[in-house]
């Protein structure tokens, strides 16, 4: 009964490709239709067999950059994992927290929320997923904690985005585009309770799960998918195993590494003006200075300190480009699914699918007559149907502030809770969405299923969203 019943299952790629034609779809029912939006006219075409066809491979077009900085990223964590480090140091953090696993969880996650929160960390959490999976695993939990430490740190930080430049940011400056004031410290005050409030609920939810599996209540995950995400992580028994000197020096430049790239990521400029012309120095390495990074200057700082780790690790250097090869190679598959969650996107640009949903959904939305508490509770709902055409934070901010914004304004609401509708119903749905590349690359990096990872989280997913709701209604029946 087992094996009939596993034989059913779509599984990432299937659902992924049926996405895509769901979509193909839609763009029939809906073609030959106008939209207007920031004054310019558009009209949706029918998706063709030859734009369903290129959809998967143009996706790896649209993708490239997060494709190539997980292409170096596997280098990377394959030269670090040769020279004996990461294993020994995973180990050594474990026997540290023994008995104090949960403040790992609690510490962890919390700062990923930051990353969130602060420059909309998703793409760039790929490469912690296997690391905080295998860490969980060895600490006597399994890997979905370690996959939901990530996911949901990095998440509920990004749902309640305070100066995240890529959603609060773009939805305030396209409000003010066309003309409506806003008031950024009561959107950043709306946001840090969303914030804060979600990594709560999150953290408790996730704890009770870990304490579970810590006590041998079992995991979520099967044995035979237990199997496969040992296998993935390698040898993690090294409980009595010291490190030695260039393993502790190995490590050390293993953490400073993604420490200049958070560093590196975080808009700088925008936090600050006059911080741009200090950190022009920072140019020297990839020709864009710290505060303007993006994956390709990322990709080439792990590729570059994945050979000096390897060098400095490794006692056969010989073997450096063997390995960098076998750690492209592990990923490719993770870039496939990258490559599939982006088609739909790229099938939606071409379309024109995307931005007629959006103003359809809005104008009808806000020119439906009703009180500001139940305008405020619609909106939400509705932006988390249109966040699953529009996975881009960027993207349905830029879409929807112009329209909503000066409408709210027009009838006295707040302009501020609507653009935080929107932020935060964008980022629940980035938690589960298969369109988001990062939850399903990193997902399938750390050899989780995505219809468990559904599975486990379907009832925090409804508990953030009441959650999210709540204070959202409230927010705009009272500001």
């Amino acid at each position: 009964m087992a094996d009939k019943k596993n034989k059913k299952k779509l599984g990432t790629y299937g659902i992924l490709i049926l996405v895509l034609l769901i979509v193909a779809i839609i763009s029939w029912c809906a073609n030959g239709q106008t939209y207007v939006i920031n004054g310019e006219e558009g009209v949706v075409a029918k998706a063709t067999i030859s734009q369903i066809l290129m959809a998967p491979i143009l996706g790896f077009d649209d993708a490239r950059e997060v494709i190539g900085f997980v292409f170096a990223l596997g280098a990377f964590l394959a030269l670090v994992t040769a020279t004996g480090a990461l294993d020994a140091g995973i180990a050594k953090l474990v026997r540290k927290k023994k008995g104090k696993e949960m403040s790992l969880v609690a510490i962890l996650m919390f700062l990923f929320s930051i990353g969130g929160t602060t420059y909309g960390m998703g793409e760039e959490t790929v490469g912690f997923y296997i690391l905080l999976a295998a860490t969980m695993t060895t600490a006597g939990m399994d890997p979905l904690v370690g996959c939901a430490t990530v996911l949901l740190g990095a998440g509920t930080g990004v749902l309640g985005s305070t100066i995240n430049p890529f959603a609060t940011g773009v939805a305030i400056e396209s409000a003010t585009s066309v003309g409506v004031a806003v008031n950024t410290a009561q959107a950043y005050t709306i946001a840090v309770v969303l914030w804060i409030g979600s990594y709560i609920i999150s953290l408790l939810y996730t704890k009770k799960y870990a304490k579970k599996v810590l006590a041998g209540g079992g995991s979520i995950l099967t044995k035979e998918q237990l199997a496969t995400c040992k296998e993935a992580y390698g040898n993690q028994d090294n409980s009595s195993t010291e490190m030695t000197g260039k393993q502790k020096a190995c490590l050390w430049l293993f953490a400073f590494t993604f420490v200049v790239m958070i560093l590196a990521f975080i808009p700088w400029p925008d936090v600050n003006p006059g911080v741009a012309d200090a950190l022009a120095w920072s140019s020297c390495l990839t020709g864009t200075p710290f505060g303007e990074w993006w994956f390709f200057d990322a990709a080439t700082w792990f590729l570059l300190m994945g050979l000096i780790i390897g060098f400095i690790g490794l006692p056969d250097r010989s073997k450096i480009v063997d390995i960098v090869m076998a750690g492209i190679a592990d990923m490719i598959s993770v870039n496939v699914v990258i490559a599939l969650a982006r088609a739909t996107s790229v099938l939606m640009a071409q379309t024109n699918l995307g931005s007629y949903l959006v103003f359809v959904s809005v104008t009808g939305l806000t020119n439906a007559g009703m009180s500001s508490w139940l305008f405020g509770f619609l909106d939400y709902l509705l932006h988390i149907a249109l966040s699953f055409l529009v996975p881009s934070s960027s993207g349905l901010a830029g879409l929807s502030a112009p329209i909503v914004s000066p409408i709210v304004a027009e009838m006295g609401w707040s302009v501020e809770t609507s653009i935080m509708i929107l932020v935060a119903a964008n980022g629940l749905v980035n938690l589960f969405t298969p369109t988001c590349g990062f939850i399903m690359g990193g997902l399938a990096l750390a050899r989780v299923p995505y219809e468990v990872w559904i599975n486990w989280s379907k009832k925090l997913l409804l508990t953030l969203a009441a959650f999210s709701a709540i204070v959202l209604t409230l927010c705009m029946a009272i500001l």
